[in-house]
């Protein structure tokens, strides 16, 4: 298995970003975050700096070791204009088009869907949602609209915004572990 990545940019929405990377390790998987610079500290939209895991560099060649399984999930947090910056690093959108054609999750949340998931082959007819305003791209490559908080559509999850970051983390648990053990969380976390 390659794993779980939360890959992060300059400008990323931190709630997006470390509330799901909070969840996931509440419920037991081992999950990654990655900057895409060369400097593992990454700074989020609202000036909170973040030490991540690994660089891209070290991703990349962690990734290349191991093959590609539904399991593996590359995690894409919104906020600007740090979704932007995923979006325009080729190699990671080449890794990301590979993964998902492999059959690994992609997961994407708040203006990701629109800039960085919009770039994934094959998306006519999968559900999906994003923040307000960030849905044409995916409209145009004919993924079908849902305002709801988060939506999984086979091995595409994707979150609305900060305000359903929790939900989304929720709903990648409950894609790598089970319903089980993502309620067992969401109880933990007292979440109604």
């Amino acid at each position: 298995m390659k794993g779980i990545f939360i890959f992060l940019a300059d400008g990323f929405e931190e709630i997006e970003a470390l509330a799901t990377l909070d969840v996931l390790r509440r419920g037991g998987v081992e999950v990654q975050t990655v900057s895409i610079l060369d400097d593992p500290c990454v700074t989020g939209a609202h000036r909170i700096p973040v030490l991540a895991d690994l660089t891209y560099s070290e991703f990349k060649a962690e990734a290349q070791l191991k093959g590609t399984t539904r399991e593996d999930v590359l995690v894409f947090p919104g906020g600007l204009p740090g979704a932007k910056y995923l979006a325009e690093h080729t190699d990671l959108m080449e890794e990301m088009k590979r993964h998902y054609a492999e059959g690994g999750t992609v997961a994407a949340i708040c203006a990701a869907p629109g800039l960085v998931a919009s770039q994934l082959p094959d998306l006519k007819g999968r559900k999906f949602t994003c923040y307000d305003g960030f849905e044409d791209p995916m409209i145009a490559r004919g993924a079908e609209y849902v305002k709801a908080p988060v939506v999984t559509d086979r091995n595409l999850i994707t979150g609305r915004g900060p305000g359903c970051a929790i939900d989304f983390a929720l709903a990648i648990l409950k894609t790598l572990k089970g319903e089980a053990v993502a309620d067992q969380v969401r109880q933990g976390m007292m979440i109604v």
